[in-house]
């Protein structure tokens, strides 16, 4: 089992907390996209990104002083998003983190697929991106991203658990064959007869479902049923064998970020 997640476009360095246990798979291809960072003018950055100033002016020096093989922070604790914070790998026990890097998968426009402790350094690079000269991000990684993801069980079919948002998950989505098993899981609530997912809270789900999972030791679809955290609980009749349903109690209160999921 594989689990899918997105990367967090906030970033930070932490060479204390948690070692390093290996290097990203795409590394090579990750120097190529590093390569055409650099030729850009700083405006051509910005609009690359759409952030204002101050975002652009630390992310067009990070990519003009980075340093791939030095430095570098576990992808797991490098991204600082809700997710992650939920997810709070740095206090998991060893049971934890050696599941977590044996069955999450860390989906990234830069990097492409990361384990939770591959060595990253900052920066900043949707996967929705336009990047003319390296192509649209999506050409540019084309299936590698998916083949790295079902890697370990090619011809026998995989079994993928979907926590990432729909511009990263896509990646996978459109290569699937037809012996994989391609899970989403939704959190949402129950509005006019419809499950409708908020940005904030779904974020918060699903880092709290990878330490479920974690802790759990989940190796089958059936054990994602038992997740009853942040109010949310499985619904049997909205959810079917490719999507899981959870939802929340509606009483709770409502975000009101707009953030897309």
């Amino acid at each position: 089992m594989k689990i899918i997640i997105s990367p967090a476009k906030k970033m930070n360095i932490d060479t204390d907390t948690l070692a390093c246990r290996s290097i990203p798979v795409f590394l090579d291809e990750t120097k190529e996209l590093l390569v055409w960072m650099r030729r850009l003018t700083f405006g051509q950055a910005k609009e690359l990104w759409k952030c204002n100033d101050k975002i652009a002016e630390q992310n067009y020096r990070r990519f003009q002083e980075m340093d791939l093989e030095r430095n570098l922070t576990p992808a797991v604790i490098a991204y600082e998003g809700i997710q992650y914070q939920y997810m709070a790998p740095a206090v998991f026990g060893g049971a934890q983190t050696d599941y977590i890097q044996e069955h999450l998968c860390i989906l990234s426009g830069f990097y492409g697929v990361l384990k939770p402790f591959d060595g990253v350094t900052p920066y900043r690079l949707e996967m929705q991106a336009k990047a003319s000269e390296a192509g649209d991000l999506y050409k540019f990684w084309g299936d590698k991203l998916y083949r790295e993801v079902t890697r370990e069980e090619q011809g026998a079919g995989s079994l993928i658990v979907n926590l990432a948002s729909k511009e990263y998950s896509k990646c996978v989505e459109k290569y699937l064959a037809p012996e994989d098993t391609y899970l989403t899981i939704v959190f949402g609530e129950l509005e006019d007869g419809k499950v409708k997912q908020k940005g904030t809270f779904a974020k918060m789900a699903r880092g709290e479902m990878v330490r479920y999972l974690a802790e759990n030791n989940v190796q089958e679809p059936e054990g994602i049923k038992g997740f009853d955290r942040l109010g949310y609980c499985f619904d049997e009749a909205l959810s079917g064998e490719r999507e899981y349903v959870f939802l929340k109690n509606l009483k709770k209160v409502q975000p009101t970020d707009g953030e897309t999921v």
